[in-house]
């Protein structure tokens, strides 16, 4: 006779099987630049617990660089870099949930931190000043701007009333495309943060439409998300996606090997979504990856040409440890030696 608990006990062994936690988390690794922007709630929103949950969320997810909005307390945030020796952090708005940045200290060259729009005739658009970081990594120089942008609204962008907040996020939007036209126009630009607005709105209302018109200059990498199933979304309470990464046309002949994803953490959770918001955020992580050295990356001194040029660079870096990091690393196995030399020549030679 067949037991009415066998489809129980079934459904209980695969749920065990497929059950995620943390550790199984996962999205840097050291072939790719990876950057990722997270609303972190108040930092920290449930005390301890939230440090220790981030701790172990940072440690799994392996960001390159994280842009962060919503630190609250500087202290804890401190005492939380203490237990991330591979990070380092920085802050400056801390009288209002901040913005802030966390960074691999071996590979994240800093040339500068510093914000812009810091007046008070700029307050109104931005109500925390954008925090640029000016930064190497892999021989790269790139500008990440980080944001949090007004919140709330009807919906309805007014463009005859400076106080309504879809025109202030209009504003704020407008004045860092000016800002990176007039300052940064030939330069690898990553603007990110809770932009608190849908990108995909109507045009009517989309504040973002001057900038999404630009597209031989910009591109939203997350446009895809937004346009897509609000499973993804990276706020799910309302549910909408408020958490945005633009790029500028100096990162767009990378197009092909960045790849960008909501980080949902909540699904690597024993309590799902309640304990996730419970306890760390009310918003997901939106990170991107750059695959900067990937298999067909055999043009090592990036001259437009494979040839002898490529193979002398790569011989100097096996047998003179010049400081490439992975650079050279061509058949991906986390390690530059003759290996690679065999597969770049045989690459150029056959």
């Amino acid at each position: 006779m067949k037991s009415k608990y066998i489809p129980i006990l079934i459904s209980y062994f695969f749920a065990i099987i497929l059950a995620q936690d943390l550790q199984d988390l996962s999205f840097g690794d050291e072939h790719s630049l990876d950057i990722a922007t997270w609303n972190i709630e108040w930092f920290p929103k449930n005390n301890q617990i939230t440090v220790d949950y981030v701790i172990e969320i940072i440690n799994s997810l392996e960001f390159d660089i994280l842009g962060i909005q919503e630190l609250d307390d500087t202290t804890m945030f401190n005492e939380m870099l203490d237990s991330l020796p591979s990070y380092s952090g920085y802050y400056e708005s801390s009288w209002f949930a901040g913005l802030a940045y966390i960074y691999k200290t071996d590979l994240v060259e800093i040339n500068d931190i510093f914000e812009i729009y810091t007046n008070s005739p700029f307050w109104n658009a931005f109500p925390r000043s954008p925090m640029v970081m000016d930064l190497n990594f892999a021989g790269e120089n790139y500008f990440i701007i980080n944001n949090h942008f007004k919140c709330c609204g009807d919906g309805i962008l007014d463009l005859n009333d400076e106080f309504d907040e879809e025109n202030r996020r209009y504003t704020a939007m407008n004045l860092l495309k000016t800002y990176i036209d007039e300052n940064l126009s030939n330069e690898k630009v990553i603007v990110l943060g809770d932009l608190n607005d849908d990108i995909s709105e109507p045009y009517q209302n989309n504040v973002f439409q001057d900038v999404l018109n630009d597209s031989d200059n910009y591109q939203f990498v997350d446009l895809f998300i937004a346009q897509g199933n609000s499973s993804d979304w990276s706020f799910p309470n309302w549910p909408s996606h408020l958490d945005h990464i633009l790029i500028t046309n100096q990162l767009f002949d990378e197009l092909g090997i960045i790849e960008v994803n909501t980080i949902k953490v909540d699904d690597y959770i024993n309590g799902g979504w309640t304990e996730y918001d419970q306890n760390i955020s009310d918003h997901r992580p939106v990170a991107m990856k750059i695959n900067i050295y990937n298999e067909f990356s055999y043009d090592l001194n990036n001259d437009g040409m494979v040839n002898e040029n490529d193979i002398a660079m790569l011989i100097s870096i096996i047998f003179e440890q010049d400081n490439y990091q992975f650079l050279g690393d061509v058949n991906l196995d986390s390690k530059v030696n003759i290996i690679d030399l065999l597969h770049l020549s045989d690459y150029l030679y056959h």
